[in-house]
């Protein structure tokens, strides 16, 4: 009889601790999974500037680093061979600039609608077919610049070229807006209910709850969104590649035919280039170089973000 008063007890306590058994190990599985999931994108990270230091090294021992980043001329598939960078880098901060201007407004804009006037109703209409903009190919959008923009400059501005920087710009700008739109919208939509409850207590409309009490508060993910959105646009291929043309030119007008970092890698990948030459070593150099400039815009972006939430919290 005393076992069986003593026994429940004993087999639920048991049960407990095989329980809290299980349960810890599930939770270092996942532990494991997750720390497995970091380390894989740092050594991914390794192994792509493991990859790009190894072809440039060759190159820049070849190449002067002093000609590399301060020459303005960039011939190296043409004889006589040049290897001044600034061409490529003028036109993707060119074709950058441009997609800027076109994103950062109107999507802005998009996102004060979408969250501070929009009915949820209007809303969940419009965000998905906002956001489906960002799923369309990048060669369609190539074919939309080819077809559609750039005979529209041109009907404007006669002495625009077939390819031409401010139709890359604007398409690409055009391509990275939904981004802007969708990660401000989701940061003004996380600023409290008790702030705009605040201004409108005290009189103020809604304009001026937006651009007044939202938008600042959120403005550490607004800053997010732009500088993300930024970063795609640097590193667009395709866009640049079919509407920019294929010209390193060091020029500040945009109805110029230029050329991108990343519109040269597509045009030296895909041609009949031997591996181990200097050629085919310059778009690993050129790619280094876009790699140090978007690691440099991340950094920036997170000390932005740090700063705007300090000033804003």
């Amino acid at each position: 009889m005393a076992s069986d008063v003593v026994m429940p007890p004993v087999r639920v306590q048991a049960e407990h601790l095989r329980r809290r058994a299980g349960r810890r190990i599930k939770e270092e599985l996942v532990r494991l999974a997750l720390m497995a999931s970091a380390l894989l994108s740092v050594v991914v990270s390794i192994g792509i500037v493991a990859v790009l230091l190894g072809e440039a090294l060759p190159f820049f021992s070849h190449v002067d680093l002093g000609e590399f980043f301060t020459g303005d001329r960039w011939t190296p598939l043409l004889e006589p061979r040049a290897f001044g960078v600034l061409p490529l880098v003028c036109g993707t901060v060119l074709v950058s600039v441009l997609a800027a201007l076109v994103a950062l407004p109107v999507g802005s804009l998009a996102a004060i609608y979408l969250s501070e006037y929009a009915s949820p109703g209007v809303r969940r209409r419009l965000k998905p077919v906002l956001e489906l903009l960002a799923g369309v190919p990048t060669v369609v959008y190539g074919t939309f610049a080819l077809g559609v923009v750039t005979p529209a400059i041109q009907a404007v501005f006669p002495q625009a070229r077939v390819f031409n920087a401010l139709s890359a710009g604007i398409v690409v700008g055009i391509m990275i807006l939904p981004m802007v739109a969708s990660l401000s919208d989701d940061a003004m939509r996380a600023v409290p209910r008790s702030l705009r409850d605040a201004g409108y207590a005290v009189g103020a409309t809604r304009r001026e709850i937006s651009l007044g009490v939202v938008y600042p508060a959120a403005f550490s993910g607004i800053i997010s969104s732009y500088l993300l959105a930024i970063s795609r646009a640097v590193g667009e291929t395709m866009i640049v590649a079919m509407a920019a043309g294929s010209t390193p030119r060091l020029t500040a007008n945009p109805l110029e035919s230029i050329q991108t970092m990343t519109g040269y890698i597509v045009q030296v990948s895909l041609g009949d280039t031997p591996a181990g030459t200097i050629e085919y070593q310059s778009i690993f150099a050129v790619g280094l170089g876009l790699f140090a400039i978007t690691l440099v815009m991340n950094v920036l972006s997170q000390r932005i973000m740090v700063r705007f939430k300090e000033t804003y919290s």
